[in-house]
């Protein structure tokens, strides 16, 4: 899934201690799935892990009596960010009490999130915005068997990054980090308060307050720090803004669609994105401020993101977001609910 935070990194591995989440009663396994497919499958990740170094005692424990999760494949094939307009998207996600909760939320956390904010340079209310759309504050990361739901997306083989992440998974088990019960979350993957993928947690989680481990799960210092951490090591611009609201009239846009060309590369929502042109260049085109006054005349580099009635610029910081969550209904909508956060 391309909106996935598919956690592309350029920092060194941070080392996490073995821990692990308070566990519920584990339910009685279920009856193996005979499916040929599926203990085909299940065969060819055992060996690609024990390549790995991955012992045959975590895969015993693992993928024990495993079968396909039919619910996560109906979920993967109606995301919103994928179903919905960005326009529709944005009604829905920023609502009042969205945003007055996310405000509550950063006056009640604002000790925690100026000592991150000093150590990895991300706004605190950006944060913020990622902490609530994620999970919506804390209150929900999900209640999927990681394990299972990476297993029947890596079968279903429509995306091979799937089953990398299924065999990131069963690193952290092997690690000792968490047992498989332990490892709940979104019907795609996604872990704890900051909803990581497994090789996001392998690579981005830290132990921000230093008590000896790092817990994305409950620990609200470790998800604001781990989560800065992964918006630093995406490229993350201090100083600099995510984008901004424009204007553009018909007259505009049809000028935008001869001269400007969309983006080749990447995941999905970059190549919806234009190539980025100076903001000089965009204010020549006809694209002004939502009240139609006139552009900055500045040099910084934009790309527009359209909707059905709204467009965005958008700058380098977007895409350290796009990095996190890769769609751009979801990445506006950080952005718009930072702003509201910062008044």
């Amino acid at each position: 899934m391309e909106s996935l935070r598919v956690l592309r990194t350029f920092v060194p591995f941070v080392m996490v201690v073995a821990w692990s989440p308070v566990r519920a009663q584990e339910p009685a396994p279920p009856a193996q799935d005979t499916n040929p497919a599926w203990v085909e499958f299940l065969s060819g990740v055992r060996t690609e892990a024990t390549g790995r170094g991955i012992s045959n005692a975590t895969l015993d424990l693992a993928l024990a009596n495993l079968t396909p999760d039919p619910v996560v494949l109906a979920r993967d094939r109606a995301q919103p960010e994928l179903t919905q307009s960005l326009d529709a998207y944005l009604t829905q996600r920023l609502s009042t009490r969205t945003i007055a909760t996310a405000r509550e939320m950063a006056v009640s956390h604002k000790a925690v999130l100026a000592r991150v904010e000093q150590t990895y340079g991300i706004p605190r209310p950006v944060m913020v915005a990622i902490w609530g759309l994620e999970s919506n504050f804390g209150r929900f990361t999900g209640t999927y068997p990681t394990i299972q739901a990476l297993a029947t997306l890596a079968f279903d083989a429509r995306r091979p990054l799937f089953r990398t992440e299924l065999l990131q998974a069963l690193t952290i088990v092997d690690r000792g980090q968490a047992l498989p019960i332990d490892l709940r979350g979104s019907w795609a993957g996604a872990m704890g308060q900051p909803q990581f993928m497994p090789s996001s947690f392998l690579k981005h989680a830290v132990d921000f307050d230093d008590d000896g481990k790092a817990d994305i799960w409950t620990n609200e210092a470790d998800v604001f720090g781990s989560m800065a951490n992964y918006l630093k090591s995406a490229g993350w611009t201090e100083g600099e803004r995510w984008g901004r609201e424009v204007r553009v009239t018909r007259t505009a846009l049809a000028r935008i669609d001869r001269t400007v060309t969309m983006r080749a590369g990447g995941c999905r929502a970059i190549r919806e994105l234009t190539v980025a042109r100076p903001l000089s260049e965009w204010k020549k085109l006809g694209v002004t401020l939502p009240g139609g006054g006139p552009l900055p005349s500045a040099t910084i580099k934009a790309s527009l993101v359209r909707g059905q009635k709204r467009y965005f610029l958008v700058y380098q910081n977007f895409e350290a977001i796009l990095d996190y969550n890769c769609s751009n209904s979801y990445a506006v909508a950080v952005g718009l609910l930072a702003d509201k956060i910062a008044g």
